[in-house]
């Protein structure tokens, strides 16, 4: 059997690299952490739930890797500061940043609760507190003690790149712009020689709803709209991630990369 060339190995290897994830304590932060760490990045682990992040952190640290759980939430702006401060004291100046901390709230428009006319205001505010305004201190803070050469990620939709009628509307509306954000960052940390770049995930299985199991109704209708067939699970975003944080990708900033099972090459019903 061929022996795998170490330029190879080399092209994903974070070994030396500290890198920080937020809303890592399940689904797609999860995973990117794990990746990371299994890549030999030192991850700080960022979130709101304590315990989950503790356990994140256990299952890392028992497959030899180096993981700091950091409490704290991305709509706190003091809060955000003062984690990358405690990243930056306690593993040193980070080359990776996955702004990965999202949530989504409210119904869609297919509910009378979450039409135009009757959206509530503390829904809208409470997404576009934690998946835009969150998602800009959380590049702020990055961009102050990030090394030259590092590499951001940030985590967007499907629902960033079309209107979707399957989540609400401060949803899609946050989704999108970050798209925008991350071009305009590319633009500025050219210079630095840091990469500004986002991952556009269809329906994969986590807990951004709530901690409730998809009902089977409910996943019927999401795997309708995927040409896979299926939701993905959040192991399937590890390559993408490790790819766009990695030296691999060496030559990409200001990209999106849709993670979707093809949703959005389906731009008509099945027939």
């Amino acid at each position: 059997m061929t022996e795998v060339d170490p330029r190879v190995a080399d092209l994903f290897s974070l070994t030396g690299e500290v890198a920080v994830v937020t809303g890592a304590s399940s689904g797609i932060g999860q995973a990117a952490a794990e990746i990371i760490a299994r890549a030999g990045g030192a991850v700080a682990l960022i979130g709101r739930d304590s315990e989950r992040l503790e356990a994140v952190a256990d299952g890392i640290r028992s497959h030899g890797g180096t993981a700091l759980p950091i409490v704290a939430d991305v709509a706190d702006r003091a809060s955000i500061d003062e984690a990358f401060a405690r990243v930056t004291e306690q593993l040193g100046a980070p080359s990776i940043l996955v702004a990965n901390a999202g949530i989504s709230a409210g119904v869609s428009y297919s509910s009378p609760e979450g039409t135009l006319a009757a959206y509530p205001d503390d829904v809208w505010d409470e997404v576009v507190a934690t998946n835009l305004n969150g998602l800009f201190a959380t590049l702020r803070a990055g961009a102050r003690v990030m090394r030259d050469g590092g590499r951001m990620l940030v985590t967007s939709s499907t629902a960033g790149l079309r209107a979707d009628p399957m989540v609400g509307y401060a949803y899609v509306a946050t989704k999108a712009a970050v798209l925008n954000v991350v071009r305009q960052a590319a633009l500025e940390m050219a210079p630095r020689g840091i990469r500004v770049n986002a991952i556009a995930p269809g329906p994969f299985r986590t807990r951004i709803g709530g901690d409730r199991p998809l009902s089977p109704e409910r996943a019927a209708i999401w795997e309708a709209t995927i040409p896979l067939g299926r939701m993905g699970d959040t192991s399937e975003i590890e390559g993408p991630v490790l790819f766009l944080v990695s030296p691999a990708s060496g030559f990409v900033t200001g990209a999106t990369l849709a993670v979707d099972g093809g949703a959005l090459a389906l731009s008509h019903a099945r027939f």
